[in-house]
């Protein structure tokens, strides 16, 4: 099974092993690595792109707990240098903390997130009660949530057998396989652009801006 390097590794290229590539019959190709800088679709992350040797990979796909690099051309077995679209993966990193910023940020209201879409121009958050939850001002969620990147706040990795765990500084880790910033300032800041609550749950909308 493909090693997921990104879950305890910020790296953006490396050396790795092709151990299977498939031809399909749209012309693309199936690869398989030893170990992968890859983030696939999931967990409301957009995947990463990048390159494969000199194969760009279109797709990445999930099956069965293993990953399948989809490419626009043959890959030989063996060595291979992977790169991982920098631009983008800041982007989407970016996203996905802030949304989990925004969901520490809820907690203080009696709100816990459980659903996210951290795609940019998507972002949002899906909260449901727990126990008497207060009504959400947006100027003073925006506050916390402002304060919580303000803090410069270091990032924790864990694995709790088998589980990784994300959180920043003291904050409550939470189980998550997608890519986070090292500091919540390099987040940047976070606009909350709509907050709704409908059928008793609450809804955060957000941008996350230079």
């Amino acid at each position: 099974m493909t090693e997921r390097t990104y879950y305890f590794s910020d790296l953006l290229e490396m050396d790795t092993e092709v151990v299977r590539c498939e031809a399909q019959d749209d012309g693309q190709f199936r690869v398989q690595l030893s170990a992968t800088l890859f983030h696939p679709q999931g967990g409301g992350q957009p995947a990463d792109q990048g390159t494969i040797g000199d194969a760009s990979v279109l797709q990445l796909i999930q099956e069965d707990g293993e990953l399948i690099h989809i490419t626009d051309r043959e890959v030989a077995l063996g060595h291979v240098h992977i790169h991982i679209d920098a631009a983008l993966r800041k982007l989407h990193t970016r996203y996905h903390s802030a949304g989990h910023l925004i969901a520490y940020a809820g907690e203080k209201f009696g709100w816990l997130g459980y659903k996210g879409d951290h795609r940019p121009g998507n972002g949002r958050i899906v909260f449901k009660p727990q126990g008497e939850p207060q009504a959400v001002d947006e100027e003073a969620l925006a506050q916390d949530v402002a304060a919580l990147v303000a803090q410069d706040l270091a990032r924790v990795l864990l694995d709790d057998a088998g589980r990784r765990m994300v959180s920043w500084g003291e904050l409550t880790p939470y189980a998550c396989g997608g890519t986070h910033v090292q500091r919540t300032s390099e987040v940047g800041d976070i606009v909350i652009t709509r907050v709704k609550e409908k059928k008793g749950e609450l809804s955060v909308q957000y941008e996350v801006r230079d």
